[in-house]
């Protein structure tokens, strides 16, 4: 789980760099092209079908719609706002998910887990910090990623048992193709290709994407879910590194505050569900 959190904010922190002189929607496009060749290699190696009615079924589709939604958006959020907020404020999707499980999906959650719930969605405020003195309307992009990827998570639960993760694996990259080329229809600059340097780095950013998404299957398929879960919160600490030695950001204390009241109420959640 360490790794693969390690591989996430290395291929974020990749992506926001290559972003500084190609557009955002052209950088997606690549990544997310080379991460689904690779899956559907991959698949072909493994003897899988590449296409499989289930794509297309209803609860594949609204967690498509959700994912796409998480994924231009974050995409726009690495782009345009800063590496540490990104990340600090998207280590509440379990919250968000365990949320909605309880609101639309009938789960018990107790008072203990909403009183945690309510002190990691104050976390997220912090880090915002919604005055008009100091507050980014950019920062709201990584809230309706937050929201798209917590309904992305929430879908997964009704996927077909049967699919495959690499097929999963070709679905989201699939998925997030689209997402960039969504965001390139609505660039008002003239799109370009990419160069040989960056095309290299979006490349490798799709290889990464691919460790990381098979690192993270094997964990939460292999571990205990109630040790293995709360490492997922260790990409914060990855990306805030990254932040500091690549972007040369300055995490202030509201961020760091808030971001571990976001981790803090997040492990207690987790832990409370497994619990339960």
């Amino acid at each position: 789980m360490c790794a693969s959190m390690a591989l996430f904010a290395v291929e974020d922190a990749i992506y926001k760099s290559v972003t500084q002189t190609l557009s955002a929607g052209v950088a997606l496009t690549v990544f997310g092209a080379s991460g689904l060749i690779l899956f559907l290699l991959w698949a072909v190696y493994a003897r899988e079908r590449l296409w499989t009615p289930d794509y297309l079924r209803r609860s594949m589709l609204i967690r498509s719609c959700f994912e796409i939604t998480g994924r231009l958006f974050f995409a726009l959020a690495l782009a345009f706002s800063s590496l540490s907020s990104t990340s600090a404020i998207l280590q509440a999707t379990p919250l968000v998910v365990t949320a909605g499980a309880a609101l639309f999906m009938g789960e018990k959650v107790g008072w203990m887990r909403w009183s945690a719930m309510a002190v990691g969605f104050g976390g997220v405020l912090m880090v915002l910090r919604p005055t008009p003195a100091s507050f980014d309307p950019l920062s709201l992009l990584a809230v309706i990623a937050l929201i798209g990827f917590a309904g992305r998570d929430l879908a997964t639960r009704a996927s077909p048992p049967h699919m495959t993760n690499r097929q999963l694996g070709i679905l989201g990259f699939a998925v997030l193709t689209l997402a960039g080329v969504i965001i390139c229809l609505f660039e008002s600059s003239p799109l370009r290709l990419p160069d040989q340097t960056e095309a290299f780095w979006l490349v490798l950013t799709g290889v990464i994407g691919v460790a990381a998404y098979s690192a993270l299957t094997q964990a939460m398929r292999s571990g205990d879910v109630s040790v293995v879960a709360p490492f997922r919160y260790t990409r914060l600490l990855f990306a805030l590194i990254l932040a500091v030695v690549m972007f040369s950001e300055r995490p202030d204390i509201w961020t760091l505050a808030g971001a571990t009241l976001i981790v803090s109420s997040g492990i207690f959640t987790l832990l409370r569900s497994k619990k339960a």
